[in-house]
């Protein structure tokens, strides 16, 4: 913002508008009343109905109405009466009696549906309108056999039904017609109609996807005719603030009688209380002409031949109608032509101090955006006025300012057509092609909805939310790649991976693309992700996450290495689809893999380059139900997982930190200045800036660097997220210090309130899980700067779709008699029947913790047997698992118990310890999904029924151990919401 602007601009918001809820109010059934042969004369060979279609479908409009024809009025109540009709006309000459009388029968027995009446102009019918009341009738109009006619009168009835609820929802524009003439607004109405819905056609071009076109053509300026003075001066005064210009005839009844200067007394009224509103007068006296110029107004003479070029000529020119051209105040030369919004975004700077002090001082911007629906800005606008601002400079400022707001307002939430002349660094999500978005595109274009649809993500004080500029490459796409290339062979073989990579990296993408990723490059101008999204992926119902592949390529100087860099890429994502563990796992998913299609998200990677590699300041994965509430946790608060660099480094397993959005500062890992050493993060991946080249691998992580921590301290990435380790006074102190190692504590995000992250994952959380109407995992990545401003991008969205994680049954109606054992103390979640063996530790009365360290040794040698026959076991023992305290529970490592699927810990009269929940290697038991229960018959906390273990022979048994297992695999459930789990025999 111009440092000149006064403060009261700097800062504003705009309201979207939804052309959606605009003309509400349609005409769907058109009964005419005319003779047959009328009726043949008016569908000239062909249907009225057709016509007036195709009518619809030139000027691109939607919902044509659809026309019954009668000719007789017992025939017409009879339609009426059974037939739901918006709107009757009634032609001239039919069976019964002339229009006039017909007309009369129908609002007398059909008072509330609009009637209007076509009529013929002979000396007769004139003399007979003067003695005629034409108020019971909507309109009369002059039939001279044009359906253009027809089209113009159904428009202006439907601009009169939603005026009043168009205005109020939008600040629609009205032209406002003043005229009593029927012969001369039969004539003007189908000509006006036919350049407004041109314009609005062009202006539909701003919008982003067709569907958005067809409704932007709703906003359309409506015309209202009004044929008095009073009814003129009071729609004027009803609605000053939305007029865009008034034509007006020079003679119409004023007081009740003929005014031959009513026109110029009107349009002189409306002058002193708006002095730059387009005003034209009509007149087919000359005398008018001087008149009207002596007074300021714009003239047309109706008995011009090239009137109606006339009224276009000006309505273009001082109505906002068609370009906008700036000029030159002196000469009226024309100094630049604006087609378009960003036109104007993009050269509001150029234009000379003289001509931008001409067009703002006389409300022209704000007038050209009204007359294309633009509201939002054109409403700003108005109130920005020359004489508040007193500075030209810092007025183009704003409209440069109001346009990107308004254009990233739109962005916001649509699935835009990818246009290389519009697309920018203010473009947000745009598709090329026209199939399918896939998975991740529609789980990417959800998350933009719930933005948008949320304004309370955008309302943190220097916080920005939203996702990445992306671009989707639709399935069509793939279709055409693998048809061109003849691919389905080699892809559908079972030739090795590299093999089917080799030969999509040899096929061809189409040329047509080219350009369109050339301007990619220019509006992002940032390291590209190429993110497969197939149809399957993040579906509602099948978990089908990270089984297709993802590649990063850094942003080059050069367009032509990085366009061929990015075909690799794409080309390397068609392959992975055709991958052996994809067809695996299509097979195991019970899928076809030649119905499985591919689209392809080109998107911003999330970040900043430092030196040679570039990653953001931390990433995440939230889920919004906590299978492993600790202390004060609860499953239905979530938990996400946080770790410097890029999200790749969470989904290959990296050490992160584990956090409840509700709990900030109660962080297991941090507690404790051993666990914070042993189990915070040590590295962190980067994308290699330097690696450039078309070497794609099957692997899509080649170009990834694995990088130490103090890489990232020595780029000045840790701020806010690190804590320092003090190996002189064995302490760890919150922010960064010289010296001693950095520990991943995220302390200024978490406890320090540097930045909302807490509150941002809550909001994401809510909403996400809200509108999906089930738990969902959200991936997320945010750039910090050293002024506590950020940007939090929200990088994906899926529902929690896991088989094993499927419960469907009620844990507390299953008896305890069926229950091998039983927790109302339990972490995880899930059913799980693929678990035999139990190993437990024998605890007779004479049962000793001094024996602990012995018992951890028993245990690894048989979890070492588990590990080679890849299998399972049910771990059951007294005292705290994990414990490095043996007095306290058995002081096993992770390693020595790794096989176990469910690890229980329990009390013993003699020897009662409080449960640790598995703190001691919390981060593996989230990792791998292994279920920890906690039962204390002492306090009725569950049971354990040890007599059938020992009743059982046993597989394998030691000193203090021993191994046994059924025939049949147990039944292990856990439902994490409740913390209930139980083990039982099928």
């Amino acid at each position: 913002m111009n440092e000149q602007a006064p403060q009261r601009w700097d800062k504003f918001y705009l309201k979207d508008v939804s052309f959606k809820n605009l003309m509400t109010h349609r005409i769907f059934n058109v009964l005419i009343i005319a003779n047959p042969y009328d009726a043949f004369m008016l569908e000239d060979d062909g249907r009225v109905d057709e016509k007036i279609f195709n009518e619809y479908t030139e000027l691109g409009l939607r919902y044509p109405p659809t026309f019954t024809q009668v000719s007789t009025m017992v025939e017409a109540s009879e339609v009426l009466s059974t037939t739901s009709i918006d709107l009757v006309i009634c032609m001239p000459g039919n069976a019964d009696n002339d229009a006039f009388t017909v007309a009369r029968a129908v609002k007398l027995e059909f008072p509330d549906i609009p009637c209007v009446v076509l009529t013929p102009f002979s000396h007769g019918i004139t003399r007979r309108m003067v003695n005629e009341d034409l108020s019971i009738f909507e309109y009369v109009f002059c039939w001279l056999g044009n359906t253009n006619l027809i089209l113009s009168i159904i428009k202006l009835i439907e601009d009169k039904m939603n005026l009043e609820h168009d205005i109020d929802e939008a600040g629609v524009q009205m032209i406002l017609l003043v005229e009593d003439s029927i012969r001369f607004y039969s004539s003007i109405l189908p000509n006006l109609y036919s350049y407004i819905l041109a314009q609005s056609q062009r202006f539909a071009t701003e919008a982003l996807n067709p569907h958005s076109a067809t409704l932007r053509m709703r906003g359309r300026p409506k015309v209202v005719l009004a044929r008095t003075y009073e009814e003129a001066m009071g729609y004027y005064l009803h609605y000053p603030e939305n007029i865009l210009g008034v034509i007006s005839d020079c003679r119409f009844p004023k007081g009740g009688e003929k005014d031959s200067e009513a026109g110029l007394k009107l349009l002189q009224e409306i002058r002193k209380r708006d002095p730059f509103l387009p005003l034209i007068i009509e007149s087919s006296e000359s005398e008018n002409k001087e008149k009207a110029e002596a007074l300021g107004l714009r003239f047309i003479d109706k008995n011009s031949k090239k009137m109606n070029i006339d009224l276009r000529n000006l309505m273009a020119t001082h109505m906002g109608f068609g370009d906008f051209v700036f000029r030159d105040p002196k000469t009226h030369e024309e100094i630049k032509r604006i087609r378009n919004l960003k036109e104007l975004q993009d050269n509001i700077f150029s234009i000379p101090n003289d001509s931008m002090l001409y067009h703002i001082s006389r409300n022209h911007v704000s007038r050209w955006l009204c007359a294309r629906a633009i509201f939002p800005v054109s409403e700003f606008l108005k109130t920005v006025t020359l004489e508040k601002l007193k500075d030209i400079d810092a007025h183009r400022q704003i409209i440069f300012d109001a346009i990107v707001q308004y254009r990233h307002m739109k962005n916001l939430g649509t699935v835009a057509v990818f246009r290389r002349e519009q697309f920018d660094a203010y473009s947000h999500f745009a598709r090329i092609g026209d199939g399918s978005l896939g998975g991740k595109g529609r789980g990417l274009a959800f998350l933009d909805h719930i933005i948008k649809s949320n304004p309370e993500f955008n309302s943190f004080e220097g916080v920005k939310v939203s996702i990445p500029k992306t671009v989707v490459l639709c399935t069509d796409v793939f279709d055409q790649f693998m048809d061109n290339n003849n691919l389905y062979q080699i892809a559908l073989s079972d030739a090795p991976d590299e093999d089917i990579l080799k030969a999509f990296l040899k096929a061809q993408l189409p040329d047509q693309f080219i350009d369109d990723f050339k301007t990619f490059f220019d509006a992002i101008k940032h390291p590209i992700a190429i993110r497969s999204s197939s149809l399957l992926e993040d579906s509602h119902y099948q978990p089908f996450a990270g089984i297709y592949s993802t590649y990063m390529i850094p942003y080059l100087d050069d367009k032509q290495e990085m366009l061929r860099m990015l075909a690799a890429a794409i080309k390397s994502v068609y392959a992975s689809v055709y991958y052996k563990d994809s067809k695996a796992y299509m097979t195991a998913t019970s899928n076809v893999i030649d119905q499985e299609k591919m689209a392809v998200i080109l998107q911003e990677v999330v970040g900043k380059q430092y030196g040679d590699h570039f990653y953001p300041n931390f990433s995440g994965v939230l889920r919004s139900i906590n299978y492993y509430p600790l202390g004060y946790e609860k499953s239905e608060e979530g938990i996400a997982s946080l770790a410097l660099g890029l999200g790749k480094y969470i989904v290959d397993g990296g050490q992160t930190l584990r956090v409840s959005p509700y709990h900030p500062d109660q962080v297991l890992q941090t507690s404790d200045m051993e666990i914070a050493l042993r189990q915070t993060q040590t590295r962190f991946y980067a994308l290699d800036m330097k690696h450039i080249g078309e070497d794609f691998k099957v692997d899509d992580g080649f170009n990834i660097m694995n990088l130490k921590v103090k890489d990232a301290d020595a780029d000045g990435a840790l701020n806010f997220i690190a804590s320092t380790y003090d190996p002189y006074d064995q302490v760890i102190r919150e922010g960064l210090y010289d010296g001693g190692r950095k520990i991943i504590s995220f302390c200024g995000l978490l406890r320090q309130g540097v930045f909302p992250l807490p509150e941002l994952l809550k909001l994401s959380m809510r909403h996400g899980a809200d509108s999906m109407k089930r738990p969902v995992e959200i991936e997320f990545a945010c750039t910090l700067n050293n002024d506590r401003t950020g940007e939090f991008y929200l990088l994906q969205i899926r529902p929690i779709v896991d088989s094993k994680q499927m419960l469907d049954e009620d844990l507390a109606s299953i008896p305890d008699e069926k229950c091998l054992l039983r927790s109302h103390n339990s972490l995880g979640h899930g059913v799980s029947t693929d678990v035999t063996d139990v190993v437990y530790i024998k605890t007779s009365d004479d049962f000793t913790a001094a024996d602990n360290p012995a018992i951890a040794d028993e245990i690894e040698h048989m979890n070492r047997k588990f590990l080679a026959d890849n299998t399972g076991y049910v771990l059951v023992g007294p005292g705290r698992w994990g414990s490095s305290d043996p007095w306290l529970g058995v002081p096993v490592k992770w390693p020595h118990i790794s096989a176990a699927k469910i690890i229980v810990e329990i009390t013993l009269k003699n020897y009662s310890v409080d449960p640790s929940q598995g703190t001691h290697f919390f981060q593996n038991l989230t990792s791998f999904g292994v279920g920890y229960f906690t039962i204390d018959e002492n306090k009725g906390m569950g049971f354990f029924r040890k007599e059938i273990l020992d009743a059982m022979p046993s597989v394998d048994e030691t000193e203090h151990v021993r191994h046994v297992r059924f025939d049949k695999p147990l039944k292990i459930m856990m439902d994490g919401m409740k913390q209930e789990g139980l083990v039982m025999e099928q």
